[in-house]
């Protein structure tokens, strides 16, 4: 009797150990919660399931990458830059990896380190439109604005229709003193995207550079109905009715942007 109580718990336990899922099933679990977790916007619940992940197996690639991700999301910039770094390690060819790196490199100011990611997502994926532009703001950002602007040409060559791009192409233009280009870049980016309030913004900037105040207004005015709490949209145009004698006009719009911001004391360019 004892024999046979103890074949059948023998049975039992080795029928459990079967089913048991092995280390890698039970990580591709964890990181599919974690996805989940990340959907419903639970940034932490999705981190631990990725730390999990990880402990469970070590060379799972995607989990260092979105941890990663979420990392850079909640502008934990370096730890995420730690993930990224790992999964280098594992898959040395995925422009990706190289691509979301420089872009935090790039929140951390530091934009040789990133232009220097961006040129390997693009030497591994050279149709990688986002890495042309990010690498392209970076070089805007140490002043290379030459380099950024044919930057952005390529990426508007791959995405023509890259609102961005023409945005951030008008900017620089702008920081050359290339007016009318910048103005055309900026009319194209509203052509794209009609609801892009920065970009009135931005055009207005250069029209009220060029002394047309009227039409400086007029983008003031979009960009302030697309955006009600636009505070620098309200100071420039308090600038742009000042220079045409609109004194009550100026006055109203520099008590709004002073509500909004107290900080404004010039135009900014966004």
């Amino acid at each position: 009797m004892k024999k046979i109580l103890l074949a059948v718990i023998l049975l039992f336990l080795l029928g459990g150990w079967v089913e048991k899922p092995n280390e890698k099933e039970e990580a591709e679990l964890y990181y599919k919660n974690g996805n989940t977790k990340y959907n419903l916007n639970d940034f932490k619940g999705a981190i631990l399931d990725f730390d999990k992940t990880i402990e469970l197996n070590p060379k799972f690639t995607d989990a260092y990458i979105f941890r990663g991700f979420i990392k850079h999301t909640l502008k934990q910039y370096e730890e995420a830059i730690l993930d990224y770094n790992r999964a280098i390690e594992l898959n040395p060819q995925y422009a990706d990896i190289y691509f979301n790196r420089g872009i935090a490199k790039n929140d951390l100011k530091q934009y040789k380190e990133a232009i220097l990611d961006f040129d390997k997502a693009i030497k591994l994926n050279p149709q990688y439109a986002n890495s042309y532009y990010n690498r392209g703001t970076a070089k805007d950002k140490l002043k290379q604005y030459k380099e950024a602007i044919l930057d952005y040409n390529k990426a508007i060559e791959l995405n023509p229709k890259f609102t961005y791009a023409y945005n951030n192409r008008g900017n620089t233009k702008y920081k050359l003193k290339q007016y009318k280009e910048a103005i055309l870049d900026y009319s194209k980016a509203i052509e794209l995207n009609p609801q892009y309030a920065i970009v009135y913004y931005n055009r207005g900037v250069v029209k009220h550079d060029l002394k047309n105040y009227i039409g400086a207004i007029l983008d003031y005015n979009k960009a302030i109905k697309l955006n009600p709490q636009y505070a620098e949209a309200y100071f420039n145009r308090g600038n742009a009715r000042y220079e045409l004698k609109n004194y009550r006009g100026a006055a109203s719009d520099f008590d709004k942007a002073n509500k909004l911001n107290s900080d404004l004391k010039k135009p900014i360019k966004n």
